[in-house]
């Protein structure tokens, strides 16, 4: 993954770096760039974290520690957006302490729903009280402790499916493409449907023909499986406008549009090593204007952006 200084780097030389004030001190007003087409009524941000270590203090086995991002920053930065709906996917620094979650749930209003990370053992009646509080599936989250391991993989999805049965939910992994394409008998025999983080962890210096992005294709071409166009960023060192990156979203979205998912992946953590967990990461400066604008290029047709903005969520989530 870029690091944050290679990322900040590249702003630079592109001459947009002054113009990006998401950092701690001004994530309450960032500038963000005009979304340049129509944003359809009931958008949602499908993929999105709160950070509220003053009220929820982290985990103390995290890999990071993020800024604080608020529900409330996470609210005036889709007001910028015209977004109105969203999905709060628990981030890895809450271990499987659902409480932030929750509450950035509650505070963002009915149009919000949530993924959260379950421990091994968790009573039906407390999935109940998720359900009605909008929980609508359990992430695996193997990509930021970057976590390879195909058997340990294959022991969190069955135990996730074992979790689930019987509710509306979904299992929503994040993991690198080796990984995914490793479970590939588990997904396209799984009882629910599977959502993939991230571009399904694909690499877009490795292009098209990348081992695995064959079978995330054909994966989304099933039906059973969502893929999130996000996290361009994650995926490409070329910002800001990540070309190398269009070619794996338009691959997916012609591949079966109505499995295809976006989000900002804000507030953005920078995952990434180099510091101790304990030291606070700065949050990476992007401009989620200039990310809703790329899904414009990636979608040039105002129909099938409704379709992944608003229509297929809207299955999705309920």
């Amino acid at each position: 993954m870029l690091s944050r200084r290679g990322f900040l780097t590249g702003m630079a030389a592109t001459g947009m770096a002054g113009s990006l004030r998401l950092g701690s001190s001004t994530v309450n007003t960032p500038s963000i760039t005009p979304v340049r087409f129509d944003v359809p009524e009931r958008t949602c941000d499908c993929h999105v974290h709160v950070f509220d270590p003053d009220r929820f203090p982290f985990t103390g086995s995290r890999t990071y520690t993020p800024e604080a991002a608020t529900a409330a920053q996470l609210l005036a930065m889709h007001r910028a957006l015209h977004v109105s709906r969203v999905v709060i996917v628990q981030p890895s620094v809450y271990g499987t302490d659902n409480s932030c979650t929750l509450d950035a749930m509650k505070k963002y209003g009915p149009e919000a729903r949530g993924i959260a990370v379950l421990p091994s053992e968790v009573p039906s009646t407390t999935l109940d009280d998720m359900e009605r509080a909008g929980i609508r599936g359990v992430r695996i989250n193997l990509g930021t402790g970057e976590d390879t391991n195909l058997d340990h993989a294959r022991r969190r999805f069955k135990s996730a499916i074992d979790q689930i049965q019987g509710r509306k939910w979904h299992v929503q992994i994040y993991a690198a493409l080796p990984v995914i394409a490793g479970l590939a008998e588990l997904i396209l025999a799984s009882s629910v449907p599977v959502v993939l983080d991230h571009l399904g962890g694909a690499k877009a210096a490795l292009g098209l023909q990348q081992p695995g992005f064959d079978k995330l294709l054909e994966f989304v071409q099933s039906g059973k499986v969502y893929v999130k166009i996000s996290g361009a960023y994650r995926a490409s060192d070329k910002p800001p406008d990540y070309p190398d990156v269009a070619p794996l979203a338009r691959a997916l979205i012609e591949s079966n549009p109505h499995r295809i998912l976006w989000g900002s992946d804000w507030p953005h953590p920078d995952t990434g090593a180099g510091r101790k967990p304990s030291d606070v990461s700065p949050l990476l400066r992007i401009d989620d204007g200039h990310l809703l604008n790329l899904l414009g290029t990636w979608a040039p047709d105002a129909a099938l952006r409704k379709t992944t903005l608003v229509d297929n969520p809207a299955t999705l989530y309920r």
